[in-house]
């Protein structure tokens, strides 16, 4: 099997060329870096260049920054249905180009292009989520303990907010925290991974489009060293959210201390995947497919450690393998392709050498995909011990390690060995146990009977080093506002 030879027209053979914008926005402006230095982007699945963008400095930054300031202060006054009006027009269009913004993603960051088609609609579903929940934000007023007062509770914008994201979901990570900022009448400044640029560009097109004021929504593209610290460090900024590594999420909140940010971190995972003597097995291999093969196992969600039970271990190994055998490698332009290539070479050498250490240690290749050169096959994986370093550390690669266990207390204990607590998944038809395993496991996200959890209407963070906050349904409104207690005394109130 060879990879397709891709040649990019400029700009990739879009329907609307204008969607592909190698320029930062900048306080409604379309920049370059002071400096005139660039970042080249590049294909994963060839490594030809698509396209640069600027390395923007911290000057540029402090400049978004700054017209956020601006923007922000108008916005927050707009009447919310207003404010909700051009939120809803932003989704109108991610949806009217999602073909486009499909083809952009795939482009820079590899996803087959069906699987980025889908990540835009879903995206869009935050977007759409917001334009309404927006609508829903209320106060209150409490009881007041004296005749001549009154308290009243106020939920009030944050203020500035910025925004790291990364490559792995270049679209969703984005709108799952600009939507509902925007919503509750706040400003942002997006930084996006310097590996996906092109979609948060895009995005920023349709946003200027929907009508949003100069400032309001900035994409200041780069390196983060040059970014970061301007981000974490300008006390204009109210709120920092993140998604990415836990090593890289300690270190801004460390970075954050000296302007006491609020915060909104969505880290790293080692999501276990559970499969009880009486779970359903072809429901069970549905789901371990959905959630370990999404985005080719880049995802902070998949499952990471499969936990069978010896009772049905060696039916399910058969069924998920060969259904891992069926999947096609390939760059995600071609027809028929389920599995694009990993974002870089160092992605590559990790799933490489967590595999080479389990075979090393007393592992068996039970099931492998085809994959053309360059590409990392999808495998599973038996007589997998916990203290394998694909146990133990997070793959984010398409690896499927399945451990046997014997117990339900076995199976806990072993789910919960870890210092993460984003997701977890478990496969049982005995109700007594679901209550009690969904209770024992000590993830922000439990799924019973699902691969897949993660949707605008409900909260998705983790627990213990996964994470502070939550992100999506009306928690993730609440993450960008503050709670103010008016108290208004020496009423006359004829009493």
């Amino acid at each position: 099997m060879t990879t397709q030879t891709l040649t990019y027209a400029a700009p990739l053979l879009l329907d609307d060329p204008t969607l592909f914008i190698e320029r930062a926005f900048v306080a409604g402006d379309w920049i370059a870096a002071d400096h005139g230095a660039t970042v080249s982007v590049t294909d994963p699945a060839t490594g030809a260049v698509i396209g640069t963008v600027p390395a923007c400095s911290a000057d540029e930054t402090r400049r978004a920054i700054s017209a956020a300031e601006t923007a922000q202060r108008a916005w927050r006054r707009l009447p919310v249905p207003r404010r909700c009006a051009v939120i809803e027009e932003w989704h109108r269009l991610i949806m009217a180009n999602q073909t486009d913004l499909a083809r952009i993603m795939t482009a820079e960051q590899g996803k087959p292009l069906a699987e980025a088609a889908g990540e835009i609609a879903y995206a869009a579903t935050f977007v759409k989520w917001y334009a309404a929940e927006g609508l829903r934000v209320h106060g209150q007023e409490i009881a007041s303990p004296f005749a001549d007062r009154r308290i009243l509770i106020r939920k009030e914008p944050v203020g500035v907010c910025a925004a790291i994201t990364p490559w792995n979901f270049p679209a969703a990570m984005i709108t799952r925290k600009a939507a509902p900022a925007l919503a509750a009448g706040c400003a942002m400044v997006v930084k996006p991974s310097e590996m996906t640029p092109f979609t948060a560009l895009a995005l920023a097109v349709l946003g200027q489009r929907a009508g949003m004021p100069a400032g309001l929504l900035s994409v200041v593209t780069g390196l983060p060293a040059a970014i970061g610290p301007e981000l974490t460090g300008n006390p204009a900024v109210r709120m920092l959210t993140f998604t990415g590594s836990t090593r890289v999420g300690a270190m801004l909140i460390q970075q954050c201390a000296g302007t006491v940010k609020k915060l909104g971190m969505e880290l790293g995972g080692n999501a276990p995947f559970l499969v009880f003597d009486d779970a359903d097995v072809e429901r069970a291999v549905e789901g371990a497919m959905a959630s370990k093969f999404r985005n080719a196992g880049q995802t902070c969600v998949c499952a990471n450690r499969f936990l069978v039970q010896s009772g049905i271990h060696d039916a399910f190994v058969e069924r998920f393998g060969a259904a891992v055998r069926a999947l096609n490698v390939g760059a995600g332009t071609q027809e028929g392709i389920t599995i694009g290539p990993l974002i870089n070479d160092a992605a590559r050498r990790k799933v490489a050498d967590h595999v080479a250490d389990a075979l090393a240690n007393g592992a068996s290749i039970a099931a492998e995909a085809a994959a053309p050169e360059g590409f990392a096959a999808p495998v599973v994986l038996t007589g997998v011990t916990p203290a394998m370093r694909l146990c133990e550390e997070e793959t984010f690669g398409p690896v499927a390690p399945v451990i046997r266990f014997e117990t339900e207390e076995d199976a806990i204990a072993l789910a919960n060995a870890t210092p993460y607590g984003l997701a977890s998944y478990f496969y049982t038809q005995d109700m007594d146990r679901a209550w009690r395993v969904s209770e024992a496991l000590e993830f922000g996200l439990v799924g019973l009977n699902t691969g897949a959890m993660a949707m605008e209407c409900a909260p998705f963070g983790g627990m213990k080093q996964s994470g502070l906050g939550r992100e999506g349904g009306a928690e993730g409104l609440e993450e960008f506002l503050e709670t103010k207690a008016f108290h208004w005394a020496g009423l006359k109130t004829g009493l």
